[in-house]
């Protein structure tokens, strides 16, 4: 079974026409101001980080992540090592501010790590070159098993372009999606779960049914996801620590999905079909019974809650061709918000509550797009053959979502852009994906 625009699609409607330009204000630390202009990457310097004691290979392979995850935004430009003129041996040792300027570095990431049994520590400093000084709040230590230690480049990642740009950081977070194999016409779907960048793969189901459409609770400990292992679509609540599983609350002679879990995580909302009509409901997981949010003869699919949990954004076809609403959490008719030419699909609400990100069809293409709570400053990020179903990294600045190529032999895969529609990148997983769903940042 398939929902309008295949189960959960999502035209990440375009935001901003705006660009970011990284600038260093003399008076001031090196930002990235989010600001008309073209982009210009900020030249950094990371310098592969002290082994004060047992570190072995994880102090380059953490510095290769930090780097990594950086250069990824397209924000930095990391100066390579063979360019440096001073080295760094010793983390509390001085630092030639002069040779970092001779070659332009605007940041200095200094680091070092230490081991000890199953103990790793990192610490860090981040520089503002041009007047010699630790940019606040960017010298920081984290503490942590072995196992963990992409984890912690993840984290010096995230601050050191946090305290650059001023948004949140995305880095540490997780993202679940499904892992899919076999002949385009009978694919064996599976829940994984991995982290941004495509590595740290688990997977969380067998092939044995299959499963469409994962979310993350807000806290990032539970999935809900829609499985046919009853022959029907029914929504099924996962505990990723312990894998266990319960389907939620069966309503006989329907099938339920589209799944999303409201800010709090107390309540789900979702698509339920009965008798060939589709609604939107929604289900406290405390108690207390399924409310009918919809009532209407036409396809009412994909709710997403405001991040404050007042309102539900929605598809419906009930103008002839889907499109996007938005009504209050306890339900009601809804206001249409989407005003352009072609089909829009499973809209997603901004953590930051600023936008909403969608799927569009129009002129045989599909696109991710972005657009204001209103309806208004409409942009498409994204043009294919099929694009759908984006997802929000926790900082509400950039979109993952599917992409499929075209034909008998078409593969789906996963990309990602940031919302001024720049960097658009595949992520790398070992078969084909769909269907991602960004987690929380991790505790």
């Amino acid at each position: 079974m398939r929902t309008p625009f295949r189960t959960l699609l999502a035209v990440v409607l375009g935001i901003l026409s705006l660009a970011a330009a990284p600038v260093l204000a003399q008076s001031g630390p090196p930002r990235i101001v989010i600001g008309p202009g073209v982009i210009e990457p900020m030249p950094i310097a990371v310098p592969t980080f002290v082994d004060e004691g047992g570190a072995g290979d994880y102090a380059r392979q953490i510095t290769r992540v930090v780097i990594s995850d950086l250069e990824g935004t397209g924000f930095f430009r990391t100066i390579g090592e063979d360019a440096h003129i001073s080295r760094i041996t010793s983390f509390d040792g001085g630092i030639a501010f002069e040779d970092w300027k001779a070659i332009n570095a605007q940041v200095l990431v200094t680091g070092a790590v230490s081991v000890a049994g199953d103990r790793i520590t990192v610490k860090f400093r981040a520089y503002d070159v041009f007047n010699g000084q630790v940019l606040d709040g960017a010298a920081l230590q984290f503490a942590g098993t072995t196992q963990g230690w992409r984890r912690m480049a993840h984290k010096v990642a995230d601050v050191v372009y946090s305290k650059i740009t001023g948004e949140g950081g995305y880095f540490d977070s997780r993202v679940v999606f499904v892992s899919e194999s076999g002949p385009k016409n009978a694919r064996a779907k599976r829940l994984a779960v991995m982290d941004y960048d495509g590595a740290n793969v688990q997977y969380l189901t067998d092939s044995s049914a299959i499963v469409l459409a994962p979310r993350f609770s807000p806290t990032g400990d539970r999935i809900l996801y829609t499985s046919y292992e009853t022959g029907f679509p029914r929504i099924t609540l996962m505990d990723v620590g312990s894998l266990r599983r319960q389907t939620l609350e069966e309503q006989p002679g329907t099938m339920t999905f589209a799944p999303r879990f409201s800010p709090d995580g107390q309540t789900v909302v979702f698509s339920l079909e009965r008798g060939g009509n589709t609604d939107i409901y929604a289900l406290s997981l405390g108690g207390g019974g399924l409310r009918q949010l919809t009532n209407s003869p036409s396809i009412e699919t994909a709710p997403s809650f405001s991040p404050d949990g007042s309102q539900i954004v929605f598809e419906s076809d009930r103008t002839g061709t889907p499109q996007i609403y938005i009504m209050p959490a306890g339900g009601g008719e809804g206001t249409r918000i989407s005003g352009g030419e072609g089909r829009y699909g499973t809209p997603v609400w901004s953590p930051r509550g600023d936008y909403i990100a969608f799927t569009k069809q129009n002129a045989g293409r599909f696109h991710i797009g972005v657009m204001r709570t209103d309806g208004s400053e409409e942009r498409l990020l994204t043009a294919s053959f099929l694009d759908e179903g984006p997802t929000w990294a926790p900082n509400g600045r950039v979109l993952m979502f599917t992409r499929e190529t075209a034909g008998a032999g078409g593969q789906t895969s996963l990309w990602s852009v940031d919302i001024t529609g720049r960097n658009l990148k595949q992520i790398p997983t070992d078969g084909p994906a769909s269907d991602p769903a960004w987690s929380p940042l991790l505790p």
